[in-house]
């Protein structure tokens, strides 16, 4: 029996930096806020008919949303439909003691 050595190599809990795509930092948090914002309709179990109209946009860019095809739509445009959907949503800045500083999005329940 031949003993395989396995290299286990740390994310560096960005999946998109992870994997070298460019822009990771947005990616990662338009993923988060989509996420939010997916969750909430979910809960509310509106139809992409009703999302639609509620966030002010097409059907199709409800099922976009939905599916995390997210290049249509901008940080600051998620954050809006987080609060159509009655979400208060806050960014904090704050020094970094060490290092670059990073963006993290935070889901309170």
């Amino acid at each position: 029996m031949s003993h395989r050595k396995e290299t286990i190599t740390r994310g560096t809990h960005n999946v998109f930096a992870d994997l070298g795509l460019p822009d990771a930092a947005e990616r990662q948090t338009k993923t988060h806020l989509a996420l939010a914002v997916n969750e909430t309709l979910k809960a509310r179990k509106l139809k992409q008919r009703e999302a639609a109209e509620l966030l002010g946009i097409p059907q199709p860019k409800v099922s976009a949303l939905k599916n995390y095809r997210l290049d249509q739509f901008s940080v600051e445009r998620l954050m809006e439909f987080l609060t159509a959907l009655n979400h208060d949503v806050e960014i904090m800045i704050r020094p970094r003691a060490t290092g670059a500083g990073h963006i993290t999005v935070l889901a309170v329940q």
